[in-house]
């Protein structure tokens, strides 16, 4: 498959010092004699339903196809699928046309954006399909990212126990060292042996990037209708693939990254290009952002007759924060035993987080498990939304899609998620902040507490404990928010995903 021009010599127009790219070109080598090169070994794909969001998002997953399979013809894949059902948000144009959302699991965030443009694809009528680099495993594409994903999970997990690896090594590598240029030049020539998966992808379908490696790579295998969606609310070279359009959530991070704000200190740099950087606003599902009313008149509903209130804690995908987990929960006890709270746990596909959570805190024996049910967890999400709860309910589901998805069921019958500032820092509901797992994080927080859906971030176990008394005692606290969700809704905050989708299929 034929790469595209030398994207680490230059980025956006600033050149990279020979050094950085003898060093990107080192990386790409190092990786090929590890991993091996397969970028002119396609790998052809097959197209089936795609677990737990099929039905509620139309997802269609890309997968590889069985040894001796011809290439996939996507247009006909979308053709032969009854038409998505009509939204308000319908653009008649789209007539179930394939968009592929590519993405990553790294995490949860990634998949959690990919869902969420998934759902806006599904909602403005056209056919969403995922493309998950992580998911082929015979690739070269795959082995690299899962071994760049086990390096990290690991140093997200070692950054919660460890105060001197979080403040000396974690914390700058994820607020500086991702935001050098120097680390886009690697990224881009390391991206240059993750193409195989693209063979069977018509070269003008609407491909949005979760990841910016995933836009690196489409780039790279020749597509040429590419966003990349760049998560974070702090400008990073990490998120940016020259050659796409790229998207952002906040003005903010639209001032930053066009400016390409810290990205090499040495230098003045010149900025993006026109046409290369949209503010879109937030990614959120359609579902949530049309649901927005309701669940927010629901949980004034229940601040004013003095219900129990609903906390959501949703734990990352690397497993990390159990230690402030456990403060949490054990601060809530005596306020769930009062009938006073309710507490949703959904540790998605981290089942040992459960286990190491009961180990220390055995009242959570009496808690309602619903494991490996996504059904079920759907309709106990369903119900909750106007029936009464009590008690600790937890959730567990060894596939990734019901474990991700599930903390948006849920979320919308909760008074209260709490969360680190990570990507759930964009969505319409009440939040609060816990510590951030990476330095790249500390701006979602910034942006959750301005908007005034979420409060800032709070590392100190004890003022996370007193917000919560806080809210027990005055549930003005949860009204509020909910009145900014509403004014923050009808400013379009919330339609990001809608724009970027819109964007790509342009």
């Amino acid at each position: 498959m034929a790469m595209a021009e030398n994207r680490s010599a230059c980025v956006f127009g600033n050149p990279i010092p020979e050094r950085d790219q003898a060093k990107a070109r080192k990386a790409k080598e190092r990786f090929a004699r590890k991993f091996g090169d397969d970028a002119d070994r396609p790998c052809h794909l097959v197209a089936r339903d795609a677990p737990a969001i099929h039905r509620a998002l139309g997802v269609r997953l890309l997968a590889p196809a069985p040894a001796g399979a011809g290439a996939l013809d996507l247009a006909a894949d979308a053709r032969a699928l009854p038409a998505p059902p009509a939204t308000p948000r319908t653009d008649p144009a789209a007539a179930g046309a394939p968009v592929v959302i590519g993405t990553i699991r790294m995490g949860f965030g990634h998949y959690r954006i990919g869902m969420a443009l998934a759902s806006a694809a599904h909602a403005l009528g056209y056919t969403p399909y995922w493309m998950d680099l992580c998911g082929f495993p015979d690739t070269t594409c795959t082995k690299i990212i899962a071994h760049q994903n086990e390096l990290y999970s690991k140093g997200s997990r070692l950054s919660q126990k460890c105060a001197p690896f979080n403040k000396l090594v974690w914390e700058p590598l994820n607020s500086e060292g991702f935001r050098k240029l120097s680390y886009n030049a690697s990224d881009q020539a390391v991206s240059e042996l993750m193409v195989a998966p693209f063979a069977d992808l018509p070269r003008e379908v609407p491909f949005v990037g979760a990841h910016a490696w995933c836009a690196q790579a489409a780039l790279h295998a020749g597509l040429s209708h590419v966003v990349c969606a760049i998560p974070d609310n702090w400008p990073m070279a990490l998120h940016l693939a020259e050659g796409a359009r790229h998207t952002v959530q906040t003005p903010s991070a639209y001032a930053g990254y066009k400016m390409l704000r810290g990205m090499d200190p040495k230098r003045a740099l010149a900025p993006m290009p026109e046409g290369s950087l949209f503010y879109t606003g937030h990614y959120v599902d359609h579902e949530l952002v049309a649901a927005i009313d309701g669940d927010c008149s629901r949980r004034e509903a229940r601040a004013e007759a003095g219900k129990p209130v609903r906390y959501l804690l949703s734990v990352g995908g690397a497993g990390a924060q159990l230690d402030l987990f456990e403060r949490i929960i054990a601060h809530l006890v005596p306020r769930i035993e009062a009938d006073e709270a309710v507490l949703f746990v959904n540790v998605g596909d981290h089942d040992r987080v459960w286990q190491g959570l009961k180990e220390r805190i055995p009242q959570l024996d009496e808690a309602v498990v619903h494991a490996e049910d996504f059904e079920g967890t759907a309709r106990f999400a369903d119900e909750a939304l106007n029936g009464d709860v009590s008690g600790v309910h937890a959730f567990y589901d060894s596939d990734i899609f019901s474990a991700v998805y599930s903390t948006n069921l849920l979320m919308r019958a909760s008074d209260l998620l709490i969360t680190k500032p990570s990507e759930l820092s964009f969505y319409p509901v009440p939040k609060l902040m816990i510590q951030r797992e990476g330095g790249h994080e500390a701006w979602g927080a910034v942006r959750a507490a301005e908007v005034g859906d979420g409060t800032y971030e709070m590392d100190d176990p004890r003022e996370i404990c007193a917000f919560i008394d806080c809210v027990q005692e005055d549930r003005s606290t949860v009204v509020d928010m909910c009145a900014h969700i509403r004014t923050a809704r009808d400013a379009g905050i919330y339609d990001g995903a809608y724009r970027t989708v819109e964007l790509a299929a342009r």
